[in-house]
């Protein structure tokens, strides 16, 4: 039976080693070395300080204090003074606990002690690595988000485009091989996705472009070899052109704007041989898939097919060959297929994840993502993805036989998008879909291009989704470098779940 002075010295060694843990240095400024207290007490309290003042900063400022955070240098220099402070804690701790004269407690004492001690180091080792790994993939999203993009809102909408790119060693030059631009209102997230061929012909520049002087009837080569998708390399070997600037993007975003009509904000690319790695960092995605989809083809072999069904779990590599594969197909049904993988992605990609995979992910996005959305912004615009996730996503891909790539319509193209923005704009409030009363809805529009007596286009997207694409119709087309083959049925659409299904 344990006397009372021992019960004393038992309470007495807890009380040091949990104020140490408490208030690192508080122990040591009465009990042990008074300047190292000091010393530490100032340091801690110091720290403290800047942990209060940041919290406020994520609370009132947001946009600021992120953007400060993501920078990698201030990222970098957090983490090695996360572990700094970690291994002076656990010093000061192991001193605390010596202070407490251990030896003198009972063994029971001296057991239950130098457990609580280790079970303190080892919770604050467990917290401080956890921040140390958030620390790291703040460091990875800082070297993405670089800025140098337009904040402003363009008549209350965000436009972003959207590149998926193959700068592989095989290939002359970077060409993007998906292009679409994602419209975004500010206000309710609702977003209209505008999908454009890379085979498209005779783009314009706008007139304040350095190459509109170049090409002042649009980007036209007498062998028809002049596309959307070459743009990027023409800017490169146009360098003299766009002095200090990335003149492959410049010579796309004017491209691009001028076809549309629509003024850009940012810009986001992904690596698409890198892009199985940001799919598999997020668990996969899940797709109800119509038809076989098969792996290889073209110039390689085809080695197996991606079987149809509903809710199927696609891996990075699955989902890559899903977006991208050409064979047994055409470019306009892999753009319909692109826009699937890209509403997975947006709608699967939740704040779970995020929390639980954000090394992985940041990693991923460091490793194959290039944007020129500033740091400061990523609050807002990560606050507008959230009421992104739960809208219907419109969609318009300017194909055949709307559009005829090698003679395109663009006053019909620019047309098009007012009109499908200002449908969207006039839905609900943008969480259920639901037009108010006599609001014209995106597919009862007159620009729609789908065959007028294909009445699966009119049916609601529960009953739609079995089928992502039709067969190409037996429709002429006026484009001389196009097949029959290359035709596309589908080109609009009012949600995404209309031409692909995507899992919940």
């Amino acid at each position: 039976m344990p006397t009372e002075a021992q019960r004393v010295q038992a309470r007495r060694a807890f009380g040091f080693v949990l104020m140490s843990a408490a208030l690192p240095g508080s122990v040591q400024s009465f009990a042990g070395n008074q300047r190292i207290g000091r010393i530490a007490t100032r340091v801690y309290g110091a720290v403290a300080v800047v942990v209060v003042i940041a919290l406020l900063g994520l609370l009132f400022a947001r946009g600021f204090t992120v953007g400060l955070l993501l920078t990698p240098a201030v990222a970098t220099v957090a983490k090695v003074g996360l572990w700094l402070l970690f291994a002076g804690w656990v010093l000061l701790l192991l001193d605390a606990w010596r202070l407490s004269k251990p030896l003198r407690l009972a063994q029971r004492g001296r057991l239950g002690l130098t457990i609580t001690a280790v079970v303190l180091i080892l919770g604050l080792g467990g917290v401080t690595g956890l921040a140390a790994s958030a620390m790291t993939g703040a460091a990875n999203v800082g070297e993405v988000f670089q800025g140098g993009g337009d904040t402003d809102e363009k008549a209350g909408r965000y436009n972003i485009l959207l590149l998926g790119a193959d700068a592989s060693a095989k290939r002359e030059g970077l060409r993007p091989d998906s292009i679409n631009v994602a419209s975004i209102d500010a206000a309710t997230g609702r977003t209209v996705l505008f999908g454009l061929p890379r085979n498209m012909q005779r783009v314009p520049f706008p007139e304040s472009s350095p190459l509109h002087e170049k090409y002042p009837q649009g980007f036209v080569c007498e062998d028809g070899g002049c596309m959307l998708n070459g743009i990027w390399t023409l800017g490169e070997d146009n360098k003299d052109l766009y002095p200090g600037k990335n003149a492959g993007l410049e010579a796309t975003k004017e491209a691009v704007s001028e076809i549309l009509g629509l003024d850009l904000n940012y810009y986001a690319m992904v690596d698409m041989g890198g892009f199985k790695s940001l799919i598999d960092a997020m668990g996969g995605i899940r797709l109800d898939i119509a038809k076989p989809i098969p792996v290889g083809g073209v110039s390689t072999k085809i080695s197996r097919y991606i079987e149809p069904g509903k809710n199927r779990l696609l891996n990075g590599n699955d989902a890559l060959w899903f977006a991208r594969s050409r064979a047994e197909s055409n470019d306009y049904e892999r753009m319909v297929r692109q826009k699937c993988v890209m509403t997975a992605m947006v709608r699967q990609l939740d704040p779970g994840t995020v929390a639980t995979k954000f090394v992985d992910l940041s990693k991923a996005s460091k490793d194959i993502l290039s944007t020129d959305v500033p740091s400061g912004e990523v609050v807002k615009l990560a606050e507008l993805a959230l009421k992104v996730k739960d809208q219907k996503i419109a969609s318009v891909n300017f194909t055949p036989p709307m559009i005829v790539s090698a003679h395109p319509d663009f006053a019909l193209i620019r047309s098009t998008v007012k009109d499908k923005i200002e449908a969207s704009e006039k839905l609900g409030d943008g969480k259920d879909g639901t037009p108010p009363s006599g609001a014209p809805t995106p597919t009862t529009k007159p620009t729609t291009s789908a065959d007028p007596g294909d009445k699966k286009s009119e049916q609601p997207a529960d009953k739609a989704s079995a089928k992502p694409t039709r067969k190409a119709t037996a429709k002429p087309t006026a484009d001389p470098t196009a097949s029959a083959s290359d035709e596309a049925p589908y080109t609009e659409t009012s949600d995404l779940d209309a031409v692909c299904s995507v899992s919940a």
